[in-house]
């Protein structure tokens, strides 16, 4: 059986990579500019050459020796010796003079004397100067020719100065220890640094890799916007800095949110308070565009430092509005309940008289109960046309009859039937606010009154709750409170207290109306709801 070796593949950690591809675009960087360095200091070099051999070959062709040996019948006697004599002092591979023919005068080569170049030379006996590398008798050469002029400015011959090309990169090679030395220098510099910064960047990431940020990230991003309550992040500057879809919806922010300040985007006051706070809340309200909203604030704490905070947003106000009308239907549910006790109560009274014989009185007794049950029942009838009105009307009046609260239904009250459904919706909630609020305070032996009256008719009309209690009142001070968030006339226990007087007052402003407190005498609170809706602040 032949057994294979499984190697297992080890990912690379963040910071080992991180230090790999630096090494890697450092150590490119380096070699460019080292390749860059060292051409450029070949072409300063080669240039440096060039203007040694052209300066020699320039000072040559001025000198009166030559001029003076040129103008003789045999110039090479004279130019010969002298000529090798200065080359060997100068060190220059070969020094050349040619006459105005072009014959070498001239030459290393005392063969080579007498005869023509392999070159044209007619260019620079047309008094032209040339440099350049070229092929001689030594090898590849760099020469500088320049021609030699008489006192009437005519050429009477050239001088061809060169040197070894070889010479030229030997001299460009030694600048090579130094440019490697400064490369190595360089790439040491930058394994330190990246190292460093790899480490770096390793801490301020917890460790994590790339792929657990992105699996970190996918998830809170999926958390984030999965859950149906708004969350909204602010960093230590009060700044915006992530906000999930349904806190985009709960607050009204644009879509360039981050980054912002609560002021900045346009949040009211209420909403700033609560977002800009840096002590842990519960439980704390917000009215925003007509929403009940249940915040929760949690500071952030990042390594001992203030990270900002993070606000958890609720919507309440379909809860809170179900809320009160199941207060209604449970208050109607309770005054029958409470009837029905009452007329069982009632007919054992009548059974019990016919039992003893007392047919008269029990007659005059069921003719008493008739009159004042059918008294108080037909009042509110009359006066309240709308049967769901009716009902929660006298469903506080059993109630209030049980806390021992004299209800009394003001005889200017007048509700037409058939109110339009969303209309009918917020009187409940303002009635079945305003009388609770007034039976508390009232207590027992006291007294309340209720009117409820529309104003006019058609689509101008408008719908008068007003009620009056006999309870101890509202302070004038804080007589304008009492309708915000969170305030309460009676003390507060618990999460959702403080929240009937506030929906009250977002009912009249959603439609366009008011309500207001009077406290000068007995406590009474006077809403006012427009037939036709009109939205208004809240």
């Amino acid at each position: 059986m032949t057994r294979r070796r499984r190697h297992v593949h080890r990912e690379l950690s963040l910071d080992h990579r991180l230090f790999r591809w630096n090494m890697v675009l450092l150590i490119g960087a380096v070699t460019l500019v080292s390749l860059l360095w060292g051409v450029n200091q070949y072409v300063e070099v080669r240039q440096q050459y060039e203007d040694r051999v052209l300066t020699m070959a320039e000072s040559v062709a001025v000198m009166e020796t030559v001029q003076e040996a040129l103008e003789t019948e045999d110039p090479s006697q004279i130019l010969a010796p002298w000529a090798e004599t200065l080359r060997e002092a100068t060190g220059y591979e070969y020094i050349m003079i040619a006459d105005s023919d072009g014959i070498r005068q001239s030459h290393p080569d005392p063969a080579a004397i007498g005869q023509r170049p392999d070159l044209d030379p007619a260019a620079v006996l047309a008094g032209e100067t040339w440099t350049g590398v070229e092929h001689g008798y030594a090898g590849l050469t760099m020469r500088a020719r320049v021609p030699v002029f008489n006192e009437s400015e005519e050429v009477i011959g050239f001088v061809s100065v060169g040197i070894l090309a070889s010479e030229v990169q030997l001299a460009s090679i030694g600048e090579l220890p130094l440019i490697a030395g400064v490369a190595l220098l360089a790439v040491g510099m930058g394994a330190v640094g990246a190292r460093s910064l790899a480490r770096r960047l390793r801490a301020e990431t917890h460790g994590l890799e790339p792929r657990e940020i992105t699996a970190l990230l996918d998830g809170r991003e999926a958390l984030l916007y999965a859950i149906g309550e708004g969350v909204i992040g602010l960093d230590h500057a009060g700044r915006v800095v992530l906000a999930n879809a349904p806190a985009q919806q709960l607050l009204r922010l644009p879509e360039e949110h981050l980054g912002q300040t609560p002021a900045e985007l346009g949040l009211g006051p209420e909403a700033q308070a609560v977002l800009n706070g840096t002590e842990p809340g519960e439980h704390l309200l917000l009215n925003q565009d007509g929403l009940i909203l249940v915040c929760t604030r949690r500071p952030v704490r990042v390594r001992d430092r203030d990270g900002g905070v993070v606000v958890t947003l609720r919507d309440r106000t379909e809860l809170t509005r179900l809320s009160d009308q199941l207060d209604g239907a449970r208050t109607v549910t309770d005054g029958l309940r409470a009837q029905r006790h009452e007329f069982a109560n009632r007919i054992h009274t009548v059974a019990g008289m016919l039992e003893l014989g007392a047919v008269d009185e029990a007659q005059e007794y069921l003719s008493e109960l008739s009159l004042a049950t059918s008294g108080a029942d037909a009042e509110i009838a009359a006066s309240l046309q709308d049967m769901t009105v009716a009902a929660l009307v006298l469903a506080k009046s059993v109630q209030a009859a049980e806390r021992g609260v004299h209800f009394h239904l003001s005889a200017l009250s007048h509700l037409p039937k058939d109110l339009p459904h969303d209309l009918r919706d917020d009187l409940l909630l303002v009635l079945g606010n305003l009388t609770d609020n007034a039976m508390d305070a009232a207590g027992p032996d006291g007294w309340m009154e209720l009117m409820v009256r529309q104003h006019g008719g058609g689509e101008n009309a408008v719908l008068e709750v007003r009620v009056i209690d006999s309870g101890p009142g509202v302070d004038s001070a804080i007589a304008d409170e009492v309708f915000s968030m969170g305030s309460s006339t009676k003390d507060l226990s618990g999460e959702g207290r403080g929240l009937g007087l506030a929906l009250v007052r977002q009912a009249c402003l959603r439609r366009g109306g008011t309500v207001s407190v009077d406290t000068e005498d007995a406590t009474t609170f006077c809403a006012y709801l427009p037939v036709r809706h009109k939205v208004g602040p809240s």
